[in-house]
C-alpha cells in the first residue's frame, strides 16, 4: 500500500526551534510521541503528552548520553517491514511497536569545528544515535518518514494537514533520499576534520540542494548542491534559477572579484559580451552594454556597486535574465522588480575565497586549483624596444582579466578600460582574433590605439601582423612558444609594444 498513516512518531532533536508547530501536527493527527532527554521534556513543557525513550528500552540514558535509542525496542520498531510474517512474529514475541515517523537535527558537529571547539567538544558532537536512527528511518523508506532536516518541518506539517496524517510511497523515498544526502555530508565533515585542513580542500560534500528551473535545456532537469549560494547571494526578487545561470552568475561574479573602480560586466553563455570600468556605476553599465547591446539582450549583469536610482532606470531599459550587484538602493529596487521575472541577487560577500573547481569528465571528477592568477605590472617581461604607455599598460591588465573569463582560444581587445570586441571558443587563434575585430567593427568602435590581450602564446607572428594592421598599438601574451622571436621581431619592425607575463589562461 501505497499511503501510510503515521501513528508513532520518535523525535530526537538537538535544536528545538521550529519543532513547535509539527509537535503540534501530529497530536492534532492523534500521532503518539516517543522523544529522548532535552526533547521529551521540552514537548512535555509545551503540555502534550510524550513517552520517555527509557519507557519503552527499560535503560536510562547512559554513558553521559551518549547512549538513548541504540536498543531494538527503538530500531525494531524503525526497521520492522510491515506485512513481512516473520517481521512481526518477532516483534509480537519482544513486545517491540511499529514507529512510523523519525524525527532528527543531528548535533551540530560542522558548527563546533567552525566555531574552533576543542578536540573533546568536536568529539561529543559526532552524533552516533541520531545518525543511526535517519539511515534506519531512511532504509525501511517503504514503512516509515525520516525527517532529517529542520528544513523539511513545514514540509511535512503541509503534507499531513493536506493528507490526514499520511504520506505516500514516493513522498517517503524523497525524504529518504535528502536523509542519506544529509548522513552523507555529515560524515564528509567528520572525515575531513580527522584527515587534517589540506584533506577537506580535496573532499567534496555536496551539501543541500536546490531545484533548478531546468538544466542546460528546458528538457533535462537539474539541482544545485551546495551552501555556496545560499551563503554568498541574498534572493530578492524572480523567477527560479536555471542551470545556465548558476553557471552565468559564478563567472560574472569571479571577473567582477577582480576589478577595481566601478565596474560592470555582462555575461552570455558563460562568457564576458560587455565589460567596463569608469568613474560611476551608471557610466561603467553603459560602457559594458555599449560593447555589444544585442548579445546583452538577456544577459547576466553583475555590479560591483551598489544600484542607486539613476543606474537602475538605466537598468531597466534592458530585459536581464539575472542582476547582481552588493546593494539597491529603495528607489531602484522599486523599479526594478517591477519586471516580475527579472532575478535580483545582493551579492553579501563579494569575493569567493574557494581554492578548488571541480567539472564531472568521464563519469568522474576533475578537480583543479581555481585560477586566482592575477597579473600585475610588475610581472610583465617588456619583449619589444617600444614600451608601452601608462594607459596601455591599465588597458592590457584589463584585457587580461576579460580573456581569462572568455572560452579558449580566446583573443579580447579592449581601449579605455572597455571591452572593443572577443573572440573566443575558436580551434585557430587567428579565427579568434578575426572573430573580436569583426564585432569591434559590428558594434561601431576604432581600434586604432587599442591593445590586444591573448590567453596563450603565438606560434606565428600572424595574429600580431593582423593587429597591427587594423591599429593596434600593444599586445599581452604569455609567452612560451619556440617562435616567440618572430612576434617579436615584427613588433619591433612596426612599432608595437609587446608584454609577456608567463602565465596562460586557458579556459575550456
Amino acid at each position: 500500500m501505497s499511503d501510510a498513516r503515521i501513528k508513532k512518531a520518535l523525535i530526537s532533536v538537538y535544536h528545538k526551534e521550529g519543532i513547535d508547530d509539527l509537535i503540534k501536527c501530529l497530536v492534532e493527527h492523534n500521532v503518539e510521541l516517543v522523544s529522548t532527554g532535552g526533547t521529551q521534556e521540552y514537548i512535555t513543557r509545551l503540555g502534550y503528552e510524550c513517552t520517555a525513550v527509557e519507557d519503552l528500552t527499560s535503560y536510562p540514558s547512559i554513558l553521559g548520553g551518549r547512549v538513548k535509542t541504540l536498543h531494538p525496542a527503538i530500531f525494531g520498531g524503525i526497521l520492522a517491514r510491515r506485512n513481512n510474517d516473520e517481521d512481526e512474529r518477532q516483534c509480537k514475541m519482544y513486545d517491540i511497536h511499529p514507529i512510523d515517523l523519525v524525527v532528527v537535527d543531528l548535533y551540530p558537529f560542522e558548527e563546533t569545528v567552525k566555531d574552533g571547539g576543542t578536540e573533546a567538544e568536536v568529539i561529543e558532537k559526532i552524533d552516533i544515535g541520531g545518525i543511526s536512527l535517519i539511515r534506519a528511518a531512511a532504509k525501511n523508506y517503504k514503512d516509515v518518514t525520516i525527517i532529517s532536516s529542520r528544513d523539511h518541518y513545514g514540509e511535512i506539517v503541509d503534507l499531513l494537514n493536506a493528507q490526514k496524517g499520511c504520506t505516500t510511497l514516493e513522498q517517503r523515498r524523497n525524504f529518504a533520499e535528502r536523509a542519506f544526502r544529509c548522513t552523507s555530508r555529515y560524515d564528509s565533515h567528520i572525515m575531513n576534520y580527522f584527515m587534517g585542513e589540506k584533506e577537506i580542500e580535496g573532499t567534496i560534500t555536496l551539501g543541500p540542494s536546490l531545484p533548478l528551473r531546468y538544466g542546460e535545456n528546458q528538457h533535462q532537469a537539474g539541482t544545485y548542491y551546495g551552501r555556496a549560494f545560499k551563503d554568498r547571494f541574498e534572493y530578492l526578487h524572480g523567477k527560479q534559477l536555471s542551470y545556465n545561470n548558476i553557471l552565468d552568475v559564478d563567472a560574472a561574479t569571479h571577473l567582477i572579484e577582480e576589478l577595481e573602480g566601478p565596474a560592470v560586466a555582462i555575461m552570455k553563455h558563460n562568457t564576458p559580451c560587455g565589460l567596463a570600468v569608469r568613474n560611476n556605476i551608471r557610466d561603467a553599465y553603459l560602457a559594458a552594454l555599449e560593447c555589444d547591446p544585442v548579445s546583452a539582450y538577456g544577459g547576466i549583469v553583475v555590479l560591483n556597486q551598489e544600484v542607486d536610482e539613476a543606474t537602475a532606470e538605466e537598468l531597466h531599459k534592458l530585459f536581464i535574465e539575472v542582476l547582481i550587484a552588493p546593494g539597491y538602493s529603495r528607489e531602484a529596487l522599486t523599479l526594478l522588480t517591477q519586471k516580475k521575472n527579472r532575478i535580483i541577487l545582493r551579492d553579501k560577500t563579494g569575493v569567493d575565497t574557494t581554492q578548488l573547481s571541480y567539472r564531472s569528465a568521464l563519469g568522474g571528477m576533475l578537480e583543479q586549483e581555481r585560477d586566482r592568477r592575477i597579473e600585475t605590472e610588475e610581472d610583465f617581461t617588456y619583449a619589444t624596444d617600444k614600451r608601452p604607455t601608462q594607459m596601455e599598460v591599465k588597458d592590457l591588465l584589463f584585457g587580461m582579466k576579460a580573456v581569462k573569463y572568455c572560452k579558449s582560444n580566446a583573443i579580447v581587445l579592449a581601449r579605455g578600460q572597455q571591452i572593443l570586441g572577443a573572440g573566443y571558443g575558436q580551434t585557430s587563434r587567428v579565427d579568434a582574433l578575426k572573430q573580436a575585430i569583426q564585432k569591434a567593427k559590428d558594434m561601431g568602435f576604432e581600434l586604432k590605439g587599442a591593445v590586444m590581450a591573448s590567453d596563450a602564446f603565438f606560434p606565428f607572428n600572424d595574429c600580431v601582423k593582423i593587429a597591427h594592421e587594423e591599429g593596434i598599438s600593444a599586445v599581452i601574451q604569455p609567452g612560451g612558444s619556440v617562435r616567440d622571436q618572430d612576434s617579436i621581431d615584427y613588433c619591433n619592425e612596426n612599432g608595437l609594444a609587446m608584454v609577456m607575463t608567463g602565465v596562460r589562461h586557458f579556459r575550456h
